[in-house]
């Protein structure tokens, strides 16, 4: 079986990293994924000192100081770093969606959403959280459900001032509330 069919099609993922869950079906690929849980961010911006693992990531965080992208959009002049974002973005503005559901028929602009839509169909679940084993289909809502985990509530209401661990909780909360105090 050559590598792109094991990569692309293969059984099982069977190297998981320890820290987030995710797996690969390659041994360097959990390597490559696991330097973004590293302490050793050794590229820094001078603008900002954000810190990257990659210097690839540096230069492209760099353009968006200096709006000097090497592709830009005809229509609405937005800068990209490669010609395939580009590519993608255009999308936007054709309303072309090339990407469709062989199971419900929904489309797509991009192959990452059509692969997240894909888990309603198949009920996987492949976030999971370190502290509580709860699973999530989307990496963003394992992100908001770990705050439940730590005291940290940064959203905080004007009108009562409660806090909340995740933006959403405290619209919520504003609208079914406090939108008469405010």
């Amino acid at each position: 079986m050559t590598q792109h069919v094991q990569r692309m099609h293969g059984e099982g993922h069977q190297y998981k990293c320890d820290v987030c869950n995710k797996s690969f079906t390659i041994l360097s690929d959990l390597k490559r994924h696991k330097l973004l849980h590293s302490e050793d961010r050794r590229y820094y911006c001078e603008t900002c000192n954000m810190s990257f693992v990659r210097l690839r990531n540096l230069r492209e965080h760099v353009l968006k100081h200096t709006n000097e992208y090497p592709y830009s959009c005809d229509l609405c002049g937005k800068g990209f770093s490669y010609q395939s974002a580009l590519e993608k973005h255009n999308r936007v503005h054709t309303g072309e969606r090339p990407y469709v559901c062989k199971v419900c028929d929904k489309s797509f602009t991009q192959k990452s959403a059509l692969n997240y839509h894909q888990r309603v169909h198949t009920g996987e679940h492949p976030y999971i959280c370190y502290m509580c084993n709860q699973s999530f289909r989307l990496k963003s809502t394992l992100t908001v459900h770990q705050v439940i985990h730590t005291e940290e509530r940064p959203f905080v209401c004007d009108a009562c001032k409660k806090s909340f661990g995740c933006r959403k909780h405290l619209n919520r909360h504003i609208s079914l509330y406090c939108v008469k105090l405010l």
